[in-house]
């Protein structure tokens, strides 16, 4: 079985006829999240991903293997929430409100799109959203602070929300006193987390 290794930076132009010619290998997200992984390539072929932790692939990303193939990653089509909205505000607010669930989107100019959850549904639609159910590859933008999605149980997680916290508290000092009688609990920042399937 050959084990593919690397991934070649996306600044990094290759032959078009190359990349034309690799082998596919075709993902969902949540496989294109992991970087220790069997699969199959689109020919067949079995073969071992092991690349650096935290990568995460994209579609039209080149892999090499460790016999210097190279190998083209494909998004699958998966089931997926397609949202619009009447006005970009709409959008905006719909952004804002998966975004404090810590949900993976990807967004679009006119749309976002994530992974299907009927309740995220219903709350898209009550905000006044068009929410509809499609089969399609799905690309989340990737965390500021580091590859991927993060949630509360992966081990990068407290490192990724450390250096957040760092670089608020670099730009908030807080150094009023306590004593004052205000509450400092966020109005609506509950944390909903789902499970992947």
């Amino acid at each position: 079985m050959r084990t593919i290794d690397k991934r070649i930076e996306p600044h990094i132009k290759l032959a078009a006829v190359l990349v034309k010619r690799a082998p596919t290998l075709t993902l969902a997200f949540d496989a294109r999240c992991k970087s220790r992984l069997a699969a199959t390539l689109d020919n067949g072929e079995e073969v071992a991903l092991l690349l650096p932790r935290g990568t995460v692939l994209r579609d039209g990303d080149v892999l090499v293997a460790q016999d210097g193939a190279l190998v083209r990653v494909v998004a699958a089509a998966e089931a997926v929430l397609h949202v619009r909205a009447p006005d970009r505000i709409t959008l905006t607010r719909a952004a804002y409100h998966l975004g404090n669930r810590h949900t993976p989107v990807e967004i679009g100019d006119d749309y976002l799109k994530l992974e299907f959850d009927p309740v995220l549904a219903d709350m898209l639609k009550r905000l006044g959203a068009t929410v509809e159910q499609v089969s399609m590859p799905f690309q989340p933008e990737t965390g500021a602070y580091g590859g991927g999605h993060k949630h509360g149980h992966d081990e990068t997680f407290a490192e990724d929300y450390a250096i957040a916290q760092q670089v608020f508290d670099e730009h908030h000092p807080h150094d009023h006193t306590h004593d004052d009688d205000h509450d400092h609990s966020h109005c609506g920042h509950a944390h909903h987390h789902h499970a992947h399937r």
